[in-house]
């Protein structure tokens, strides 16, 4: 499973999704597990003009599924 998450309204351009974690799991026809990522605001940074690492506020969006293009999408904002 892959955990992507897209900052939905940065002060700087930003990547479209940004890959943030990861797990190999393997699975048998019919069976299923769960999976948890940890996700803390310090993930969610960059460095501005001045190089800096920041984190701005705002809304974003996360992916979880078994690549970029698949998988259940939601949003949380950061304060």
């Amino acid at each position: 499973m892959q955990l992507y998450v897209a900052d939905i309204a940065a002060s700087r351009v930003r990547p479209v999704k940004e890959l943030k974690g990861f797990q190999k799991i393997a699975l048998q026809p019919g069976q299923s597990q769960v999976v948890t990522f940890d996700l803390g605001a310090a993930s969610l940074g960059f460095y501005d003009a001045g190089l800096r690492y920041i984190v701005e506020p705002g809304k974003f969006k996360v992916w979880i599924g078994p690549n970029s293009q698949a998988g259940p999408a939601g949003e949380f904002t950061v304060v």
